[in-house]
Order: C-alpha cells, then sequence, then structure tokens
C-alpha cells in the first residue's frame, strides 16, 4: 500500500505525517532527528510497513508542519510531547512502538516516562541517550541555527550530503531524495533546509531539556540502542551506563558511520525489525 501525507492539528499547532502500511493495526511511531522531516523515515518506514503501520511526524517547526509562534515555550520535549500523545489520541492508536532518531529518540524517551508511559510498548533510540556530549551539541548548533542558503537545489544537496555525512552511507538517489524533501525557498528565491532556524532556542530557553537519566531509570519497557561507532553525541560510556542502569537497554554499535546512522541498510533495518517482532 502506497504511503498517504496527512495533516492533523494537534495541541494547537498543524502537524504533517506521512502514513504508511494503514492496513495494518500495530503501530510504529518513527520519529526523526533535530533539524530533519519524517522524510528521512521514508526508507526503514517502507520496509517495516509490510508488517507494522508506520507514522512518521515531522516535528512543529520542520518539515511541512506549522511554525511556532512561541519558539521558546514550544521547541522543547514537553511540547514535542503533548504534539505526539495529541497525535496518537487522534489516530485512535492506544499502545505503539517508538522509533526515534536523535531528537526523535529524545522524545520517545520523554514520553514514555511521562504522558505515554504505558502506551509506549517497546523503544528504539538511534544514537541518542539521556545525557549528550556538550561539543556535539555546539556542532550541530553552529549550522542547524544558522542554515546557509543557496542558489541551486543541487548546491543544497552538495552541502547536506557534507553536513549529513556522518549518516554513512547513502545512495546517490537517497541524498538527492534528502534535498528535495528538506528544501524550502526563500523570498529572494535561494533555497535553505526546510525547518523554523528558532528550533535551536530549545538549547537556550531549555538549556537541561536533554539530561534525562531520572526519565531513562523509571523505564521499565525493552530498549534497543542504535550507536553510530563514530558518534560524537552518544558517548561509549554513555551508552554503557544505559546498558547498565534503569531498563538496561541491548546496545548495538553500527560501523561506518557516526551521528546518526541513516536506517536505510539491511542490516539496520534487521536490527529494528527483530527488536519490534519480539513484542
Amino acid at each position: 500500500m502506497e504511503p498517504t501525507s496527512n495533516y492533523l492539528v494537534c495541541a494547537g499547532r498543524e502537524i504533517h505525517y506521512m502514513e504508511w502500511g494503514a492496513q495494518h493495526a500495530d503501530t510504529i511511531v518513527a520519529w526523526h532527528g533535530l533539524a530533519r522531516t519524517g522524510r528521512d523515515m521514508d526508507d526503514i518506514a517502507a520496509h517495516l510497513s509490510k508488517r507494522w503501520r508506520v507514522i512518521c511526524p515531522d516535528t512543529i517547526g520542520r518539515g511541512l508542519s506549522e511554525w511556532s509562534p512561541a519558539p521558546d515555550s514550544e521547541y522543547c520535549l514537553g511540547f514535542y510531547e503533548q504534539l505526539a500523545v495529541s497525535l496518537l489520541d487522534q489516530l485512535g492508536i492506544a499502545s505503539c512502538l517508538w522509533l526515534g532518531t536523535s531528537m526523535g529518540g529524545a522524545i520517545g524517551l520523554h514520553a514514555a516516562a511521562g504522558g505515554l508511559r504505558g502506551r509506549i510498548r517497546r523503544l528504539v533510540m538511534n544514537d541518542i541517550g539521556p545525557e549528550l556530549a556538550q561539543p556535539a551539541v555546539e556542532r550541530i548548533r553552529s549550522y542547524a541555527g544558522s542554515p546557509a542558503s543557496f542558489a541551486r537545489v543541487s548546491e543544497l544537496e552538495q552541502y547536506l550530503r557534507t553536513v549529513y555525512k556522518p549518516y554513512g552511507w547513502l545512495s546517490d538517489a537517497q541524498w538527492r531524495r534528502m534535498a528535495e524533501t528538506s528544501t524550502r525557498r526563500l523570498p529572494d528565491g535561494r533555497v535553505t533546509p526546510h525547518y523554523d532556524p528558532a528550533m535551536v532556542r530549545q538549547f537556550i530557553a531549555h538549556p537541561n531539556d536533554y539530561d534525562q537519566w531520572p526519565a531513562w531509570d523509571s523505564l521499565e519497557i525493552p530498549v534497543l540502542v542504535l550507536r553510530g561507532q563514530d558518534s560524537d553525541l552518544l558517548l561509549p560510556d554513555v551508552a554503557e551506563a544505559m546498558r547498565n542502569r534503569g531498563p538496561r537497554a541491548v546496545v548495538v554499535n553500527l560501523p561506518d558511520c557516526g551521528h546518526a546512522p541513516a536506517l536505510n541498510t539491511p542490516e539496520q533495518y534487521a536490527l529494528v525489525e527483530r527488536f519490534f517482532a519480539a513484542a
């Protein structure tokens, strides 16, 4: 079944999401990273939709979702959790499996310990933990807070290939799709990545938002942590602590990538599929 593009008003904001495998009852929520969109999940969603319904939202301020008129209060994990609860309620999803890359994994952790406790049955956190390496946060803020602009989409694609090189291998077609699903045109005709630059105010207005050890220690669900072998955001000692405390996650290091694995290879599909199928 072909995916569909959809919109719902959640917590007063219009949220766009892609839906795959609508014929299935059991649902996976697949949530993207900080400066990305739900279309990053296309490949793994297509694979998983053979067995599950897969919902891939654009976070507020990203992709085709509404930009926040109150960035300091709404660009934060607490509000993203409100969006997730509203989205699941409106879609009639009583319980789900959660797959989150970077920020999407942090939202999943926040929600599994909070507003969706008991409704998220299993959690996959892709290169994210309850503690972040500050130099990596600064690296991400440096490009995400002041997005570059270009005369041509092909130039934007080359920029994305550079910035997201740590994702690991992507085919030429996948890089092209990333560019085409990440592009918005500015009033002067130039193109820039498709998100609200104000979303990085999360790190200013909510400086401790990603410090989530209490939430982690409260979890009582199975968790799979995928870590890019060369990740500068999820450091080895943090991943090891995630293995040894709280829900005692299964931690898998993925070779040939950093932050964050693109979830676009058969090996990565298989890890996620086996973990969710065990439910």
